[in-house]
């Protein structure tokens, strides 16, 4: 099965860590984040990734020049310009000549969600999309998704106020698309699928979602990047290339290759990526460092 990946976006929430490369480029404890996404794809019957790719395609085909990432093989679709979500899935799957029922993900959300809870209820039910959906404490900043007991879709209102969310359930980016779906997306011009697609789609009865609760993190922003390093290292993790000196204090950090830590220096709860250094006697919490900042006392 293919499973079409959007990393085509700027990544302006996360500069400037992404002032020349795309976030899912970016390192997410021991390894670029695309690898964590496409790798969990392929865990689940994956066979082909389908990269939706705009904002520096050339820093993917440089990483990954034979076509495969973390075992899957891959496909680049470069867009011609922004397209969108709904734009870019389907200019990504004509590209790739996908003909059957496929999957389509966000490239910058991690989680566990099992694909295939999504897959069965998706065949089952005659849907032309199915959705996942998570539960959030806050989720004005998402698609929040109404379903009826046996999961047909009945609203998706796309970042309501949070005191007009008409539920908690959330769409988790990750999607299962009938072919038919690519039928309402036009060509050449820029389509959402959270506010186009989808509202069309319960307009006709053929959206479904399924609802599950479980690690789920939406790595766009600096905070949500520092809680997905540490989430996912469950604990301190420092590379074998790190230089830790001798009475320095590292708490639930991630210590990234060839990062250093004076003598003296405490850590906690913070993120330190490649080349990256923390002086001696300094102090960081809740922080990522970056390879041109040399934190100081």
């Amino acid at each position: 099965m293919d499973a079409v990946v959007l990393v085509g976006g700027f990544g302006t929430r996360l500069r400037p860590l992404t002032l020349t490369r795309p976030k899912q480029m970016l390192p997410v404890v021991d390894r670029p984040m695309i690898e964590h996404v496409v790798g969990r794809l392929g865990q689940q019957g994956i066979t082909r990734a389908v990269l939706s790719l705009g904002y520096r395609p050339d820093a993917f085909e440089a990483a990954y020049p034979q076509h495969r990432c973390a075992g899957v093989e891959m496909f680049y679709a470069v867009e011609p310009e922004p397209l969108d979500t709904a734009g870019a899935i389907a200019f990504a799957a004509r590209m790739a000549d996908v003909q059957d029922t496929f999957v389509a993900v966000n490239g910058d959300v991690i989680s566990d969600f099992p694909l295939a809870d999504l897959l069965d209820a998706h065949s089952g039910s005659g849907a032309a999309a199915t959705i996942a959906l998570i539960p959030v404490e806050d989720p004005s900043r998402y698609g929040v998704v109404v379903c009826d007991p046996d999961g047909r879709v009945q609203a998706f209102v796309e970042k309501p106020p949070a005191d007009e969310a008409p539920s908690r359930w959330i769409n988790a980016g990750m999607y299962v698309l009938a072919p038919s779906v690519l039928d309402l997306i036009p060509e050449g011009r820029p389509t959402s699928i959270e506010r186009e697609t989808f509202p069309a789609l319960v307009q006709k009865g053929l959206l479904y979602a399924v609802a599950r609760d479980g690690f789920w993190i939406d790595a766009g922003t600096p905070a949500a990047y520092l809680e997905a390093q540490l989430a996912l290292a469950g604990g301190t993790h420092i590379h074998s290339t790190a230089e830790i000196a001798p009475g320095a204090q590292i708490t639930n950090s991630v210590i990234m290759e060839h990062a250093t830590v004076a003598a003296g220096a405490r850590v906690a709860d913070s993120v330190l990526l490649p080349y990256s250094a923390v002086q001696a006697n300094a102090e960081i919490s809740g922080a990522i460092i970056t390879p041109d900042h040399h934190i100081t006392v």
